[in-house]
């Protein structure tokens, strides 16, 4: 059972995929769709999210992308789940119950619970990520430039 949503699991993986290939040019939502076998419209918003929170730089133009804005060593899974956390809570999807009950017992209980969850996902770099990634060979071939004329 997975405990992150759909979007958290793909922003994580944009994040470190970001940091895995684009380190000498800015990732296209566009590549990084098709290498992820999505839609671009579904990365898009997850995106621009994570660049008004500090986690990417987007870049325009037509060698622009994404990249990150600060070492993928100071960004942790934890950090990447916040921002989508917040925008899921800004969606405003099912109304949120409210009863003693809830306000007492559930909320306390699930708010324990997810401070230690989001505790052991920061514990996770996006460095840890890239390097794991790299060790058991999920990186496919970078495309490196040729200069030669």
């Amino acid at each position: 059972m997975n405990l992150l949503s759909r979007r958290s699991l793909l922003a994580i993986a944009a994040v470190t995929d970001i940091a895995l290939y684009g380190r000498t040019m800015p990732v296209s939502a566009k590549a990084l769709a098709a290498r992820h076998e999505l839609p671009p419209r579904h990365l898009e918003p997850i995106l621009q999210a994570l660049v008004r929170q500090g986690i990417l730089k987007g870049l325009r133009g037509p060698r622009g992308g994404y990249e990150l804005a600060r070492e993928r060593r100071r960004i942790t899974a934890g950090d990447i789940v916040r921002v989508v956390m917040t925008m899921e809570e800004d969606d405003g999807a099912a109304p949120i119950p409210q009863s003693r009950l809830v306000d007492r017992v559930i909320d306390p209980a699930i708010r324990k619970g997810s401070k230690a969850f989001l505790q052991e996902l920061d514990a996770v770099s996006v460095d840890d990520l890239c390097h794991q990634a790299n060790t058991v060979g999920a990186v496919e071939n970078r495309e490196t430039s040729d200069f030669t004329i």
